[in-house]
């Protein structure tokens, strides 16, 4: 979450910035000339990042006054959803920068890949228009439609690139013997006629029209807004899945939401008004999460009671150093209350209220609100504290203790929440 303003001109907008993104049109004159525009403003110390798709960042840096602190970040469409952002340094560009910019990307939850010798267009788009190249040959030769060549990488190995890439999917096409079998195996094919990537079909109107035209054909009915949120909505699924085995891209997520969780844990410590229920979720419905009857499915209200439990759990110590040191709560009883609806990408809010926090047990009542306070479900759960070690019952460490008892004192006023204790049909 953040905010943006607009500036009347780039002396205004960077002359306090620390990270300055540069994203004008592919020339290299325009975009040198935002450079020294940048330069007479910006602090000695700012980062200038250019996001372009090809450009060597040598050629990028050439007159600036600080050329070691240029270098390429390129992201990937959509931005704010694709991890991948590409650095390229330059000739002159320092190795702080680089540690810099990838630690900043990281922050933001995504995947820096530090490309360590320039070239033209980099590694992704080189691949991707070795790609596009053949699948113009396929088209234009009448072997495939545009679809055929959509449907072929979508049902096929486009499922596969999405979480292991090429290599590491080769590998495992090698069997038990791995890459080297399969190098041996499939080598000669480098040797037979089953690429045009040598040549390149002739670009003129009447390949345009027959691309053009069959994309029509094929996605016509969709407007570019409806196709970006499918899109969107396809791509947050995948992103999820892979979280789930943090795996690929979904690594990459799972860092950044630990990361933002410890911090808003580190930071309620200091700031929360425990004498009041505790906010321990705020977020949107994914898209993922709805079912047939276009509202949130109801294994979801659990889900997102149990990371309102966790977030709790972070909050009093029950951290992931504690859980590896052998300590943590197991779940012994739930019961939640359905009451409202809530649709995709709607924004939803869960506060975590103690009925109990003695011993070896912790009660917790989570309410699941609607940004508007509509209330959506009452979640009730018993825990109880166990040693990982034994996988038996024991008492929580004299610090976790501490923690959950100045909490529950300072709730202990609160009145019995409506809906707690309750069994099915009562």
């Amino acid at each position: 979450e953040g905010s943006f303003s607009f500036a009347k001109d780039i002396a205004s907008a960077v002359k306090e910035a620390d990270w300055i993104v540069e994203a004008v049109p592919e020339r290299l004159d325009l975009k040198q000339k935002i450079y020294r525009e940048i330069e007479q403003a910006a602090s000695p110390k700012a980062v200038i990042a250019s996001s372009t798709s090809g450009i060597l960042p040598t050629d990028l840096q050439a007159g600036l006054q600080y050329p070691e602190r240029l270098l390429v970040a390129h992201p990937f469409n959509p931005v704010y959803l694709l991890p991948l952002v590409e650095l390229v340094g330059g000739q002159q560009t320092s190795a702080k920068t680089i540690e810099r910019a990838q630690a900043y990307y990281r922050s933001l939850g995504m995947h820096p890949l530090h490309i360590k010798k320039e070239i033209e267009a980099f590694i992704a788009d080189r691949l991707l228009e070795a790609v596009w190249r053949e699948s113009l040959w396929l088209v234009r030769d009448g072997i495939a439609t545009t679809q055929d060549v959509d449907d072929a990488i979508r049902y096929g190995f486009g499922l596969r690139w999405a979480q292991m890439g090429l290599f590491e999917t080769y590998r495992i096409a090698g069997g038990e013997a791995g890459m080297r079998h399969f190098m041996e195996q499939f080598g000669p094919c480098l040797s037979w006629p089953w690429t045009k990537l040598t040549d390149v079909p002739e670009f003129n109107e009447q390949l345009v029209d027959l691309i053009a035209g069959q994309s029509d054909a094929q996605s016509g009915q969709y407007s570019i807004r409806e196709l970006e949120r499918i899109r969107d909505n396809n791509l947050i699924a995948i992103l999820q899945a892979l979280k789930a085995y943090d795996w690929g891209a979904g690594k990459a997520l799972a860092a950044y939401e630990k990361a933002q969780y410890d911090a808003a844990a580190t930071q309620a410590q200091t700031t929360l008004d425990y004498s009041q229920p505790i906010k321990t979720v705020e977020r949107t419905v994914p898209t993922d999460w709805t079912d047939y009857n276009n509202h949130m499915n109801e294994s979801r209200y659990l889900q997102v009671s149990s990371d309102a439990t966790d977030a709790f759990m972070r909050l009093i110590g029950v951290d992931a150093a504690y859980v590896e040191a052998g300590g943590s709560y197991f779940t012994v009883e739930t019961h939640i209350r359905h009451l409202d609806e809530a649709r995709a990408l709607e924004p939803i809010i869960v506060t975590t209220q103690v009925l109990q926090g003695r011993g070896k047990k912790l009660h917790l009542f989570n309410r699941i609100q609607h940004a508007d306070g509509r209330l959506l479900a009452t979640v009730e759960h018993l825990l109880i504290h166990v040693s990982l070690k034994t996988r038996s019952s024991s008492l929580p460490s004299e610090a976790v203790a501490h923690q959950l008892a100045e909490i529950a004192n300072a709730q202990a006023h609160l009145p019995q929440p409506d809906g707690a204790g309750r069994a099915i049909g009562a």
